[in-house]
């Protein structure tokens, strides 16, 4: 599974393909320049159960950790993965 970044003036998304198809995007919005806030998670039903929305989101937090920026996640499948996982909560705005 690639999942590639593509950061555009105000807004942007991170994309997961797998074999040329997209299996999921997940969308957000720049919040000033020191905050993303993560609104959409959609996975393509046919990769439903592979962790793709949850690859997604661990892209979004090393990009956050690499830029020293912080993650607002509005999404509900978003959310889910922050409250779930521990080690992912030092990117929380």
């Amino acid at each position: 599974m690639l999942v590639e970044q593509f950061n555009r003036d105000r807004k942007g998304f991170f994309k997961a393909t797998e074999d040329g198809k997209e299996a999921g995007r997940m969308t957000y919005s720049w919040a000033g320049d020191s905050k993303i806030i993560i609104d959409h998670t959609e996975v393509n039903a046919e990769f439903n159960g592979r962790g793709v929305g949850k690859q997604m989101v661990m892209a979004a937090v090393d990009f956050a950790r690499e830029n020293n920026i912080k993650i607002l996640p509005l999404c509900p499948f978003a959310k889910s993965v922050f409250d779930k996982t521990e080690e992912i909560k030092d990117v929380l705005f």
